[in-house]
């Protein structure tokens, strides 16, 4: 207990007070446009309120046509300021480090919803998506470093970039979605290149006290364990990023690859080098044991998704109970408005994850 309780520093920027984060939770709570809603400043500022060392919004689309859902939180414009800045200073209030984590869902960009074709590295027949252009790949970088430059001007204090789970960053890391010919495709260091070439960016126009994290996921989406492996340990010991957030379904779950079964796959990142890097796991971390576990296993902070949406103050409630577990599903709709989740919320969680709500 004593562990998860203790601050944690940063090679940038501000120690979080514990070692809890929030997981960037996707729920169409913003407005059409892109910019903050009550809703979404409520269920942050709540979370931050609740006791987390680090309150992470959404995913947040760094570009128009790089929207992934509705509703979503958008930081690619200036007329995002005044929304953004209000949550930060909110967060911050709250003694929570405030970050906003940068996105663009790439070929998982509905047609619907952005007006065009979405954008792959290569062309997608399934998705329907075309492949980009090579100004277009230098457009999307400097998309993502504005954007971190917005979150910045706007009193956050860093971002994380999502490179997990089949969206635009993971798509260029993935052999199977990119099939380019350029200095952007071929060889996994090609095919990471613009990841590092965002990370780069970020550090060389943020300040020096502004924290940059990566997310990143080893699985499905044509990603493999033996790539996500040396990605991982290249950003960790690389210097450009403050911690790596791994999102991995399941904390104690075995690898899908089966030269990799018989250990769980949390273990094979711990045991890499990470140079001053902090390191965070995230995946059904329901109980303070569970919470405890991953420290003990090597990690330095655990990432919570779904039991922060069922307790906005689930660092509080593990602080004060070691034997902690997070309520059984499904929940009510009553329950879920007083954790502070909005009507549109609570239709995202009924559609997409059945058997959470009642």
């Amino acid at each position: 207990m004593e562990d998860l309780l203790q601050s944690l520093t940063f090679c940038h920027g501000p120690a979080m007070k514990n070692r809890f984060m929030l997981a960037p939770l996707t729920n169409c709570q913003s407005h059409p446009d892109g910019r903050l809603s009550d809703d979404e400043f409520r269920w942050l500022v709540m979370r931050a309120a609740g006791g987390f060392g680090l309150t992470m919004t959404c995913a947040a689309h760094v570009q128009a046509a790089g929207q992934g859902f509705p509703g979503q939180l958008g930081v690619f414009s200036d007329d995002h300021v005044e929304g953004l800045t209000r949550l930060a200073s909110a967060i911050a209030a709250e003694d929570s480090v405030a970050v906003v984590q940068l996105h663009h869902a790439g070929m998982r960009s509905p047609s619907e919803l952005i007006g065009t074709d979405p954008v792959c590295p290569s062309a997608d027949e399934k998705s329907g998506a075309r492949a980009m252009t090579a100004d277009e790949v230098q457009q999307v970088i400097e998309d993502f470093v504005a954007a971190a430059a917005r979150a910045e001007r706007c009193g956050f204090h860093g971002v994380e970039v999502h490179g997990a789970h089949g969206y635009l960053v993971a798509q260029f890391l993935s052999a199977k979605y990119n099939r380019r010919t350029d200095d952007y495709g071929g060889s996994l260091e090609n095919r990471a290149r613009l990841l590092f070439d965002i990370l780069e960016g970020i550090r060389q126009r943020c300040g020096s006290e502004f924290s940059v994290g990566l997310r990143l996921s080893p699985e499905r989406f044509g990603q493999t364990l033996t790539e996500c492996r040396t990605v991982a340990e290249r950003a960790m010991v690389s210097g450009l990023i403050d911690y790596l957030d791994m999102s991995l379904w399941d904390y104690a779950k075995e690898p899908h690859e089966e030269e990799y079964q018989g250990r769980s796959l949390s273990s094979y990142f711990v045991e890499l080098d990470r140079g001053k890097t902090r390191l965070g796991v995230a995946g059904k971390i329901y109980s303070a044991a569970a919470a405890r576990q991953c420290l003990s296993d090597g990690y330095d902070f655990v990432t919570i998704g779904r039991g922060a949406i069922l307790h906005n103050d689930f660092p509080k409630r593990v602080a004060a109970d070691s034997d902690f577990v997070v309520n059984a599903t499904p929940v009510s709709q009553d329950y879920l408005r007083e954790q502070g989740l909005s009507e549109t919320f609570i239709k995202y969680l009924k559609r997409f994850f059945k058997g959470f709500v009642a």
